[in-house]
């Protein structure tokens, strides 16, 4: 079997190339960008199994099959979240979310290895993938919260949140108008239900709001400080692990 892994990240080409070689798969070749891809394929044989990284350095992967007809299996290897893994399952064979789990890669090439003896073509509709991915609109995220205070319930709209934060096993909202409620759930799941674009996840403790930072200031340990508009009972700190994609976040 012919296996092709394509992902910018070397070493994540790599590792997964060492767990299919656990599998009895031998992927000879690895591919980091688009160009590099539609060259190889505009001059090499197309394989029988490829492993897609969804953003490449120079791109997402799709602008290879806008240049190149591509008839092999795809196993996406992606690291978006399920809301446009939808597309994933209808088009490929499967979809493996990063860190690549070898259980989870196990069972995606099992049921490749499933559908060989069919002898078919595979053809995905890669512009539906597309729209998928690249249409926020898709996602339908938290506009509101509604707050049990005794008994009455309180509405609070998204664009009045500050912050998000985690205090002795609760999760809390602090408003604009600098009040605290308790909310139902963690952060984790939280964090999937906020736009990207305008919150962001500082730290193990804290998600904040874009228009809510009023101040950033260099911190100890290559961290960043938060000064935010109203919120002041605890230090908000950028992780040093984040602090990079923080400010790519700001943009």
């Amino acid at each position: 079997m012919n296996v092709l892994i394509i992902e910018d990240e070397k070493p994540a080409a790599r590792l997964l190339q060492r767990k299919l070689q656990k599998l009895n798969l031998e992927a000879g070749t690895m591919l980091h960008s688009v160009e590099e891809a539609i060259d190889w394929f505009q001059n090499n044989e197309h394989p029988d199994l490829i492993f897609l990284d969804i953003q490449l350095s120079d791109g997402l992967s799709f602008e290879i099959f806008d240049a190149v007809p591509i008839s092999s299996a795809i196993i996406f290897t992606t690291a978006y979240d399920e809301y446009a893994l939808r597309a994933f399952k209808l088009n490929s064979i499967d979809y493996l979310l990063k860190p690549i789990d070898e259980e989870d890669l196990e069972v995606a090439v099992n049921k490749y290895r499933e559908r060989i003896p069919a002898s078919q073509e595979f053809s995905f509709d890669f512009n539906q993938i597309k729209q998928m991915l690249v249409n926020p609109l898709e996602k339908n995220y938290k506009k509101r919260f509604t707050i049990k205070m005794g008994q009455r319930l309180k509405m609070i709209n998204i664009d009045d949140a500050e912050c998000f934060y985690s205090e002795n096993k609760g999760t809390y909202i602090h408003t604009n108008d600098g009040r605290d409620y308790l909310l139902d759930g963690t952060l984790e799941q939280l964090e999937s239900e906020l736009d990207p674009s305008k919150f962001y996840r500082v730290s193990r403790k804290f998600i904040v709001s874009v228009n809510a930072i009023k101040d950033i200031v260099m911190y100890t340990n290559s961290r960043l400080k938060l000064v935010l508009n109203t919120y002041n009972e605890d230090e908000v700190i950028v992780s040093r692990e984040r602090v990079n994609d923080f400010r790519e976040w700001l943009g």
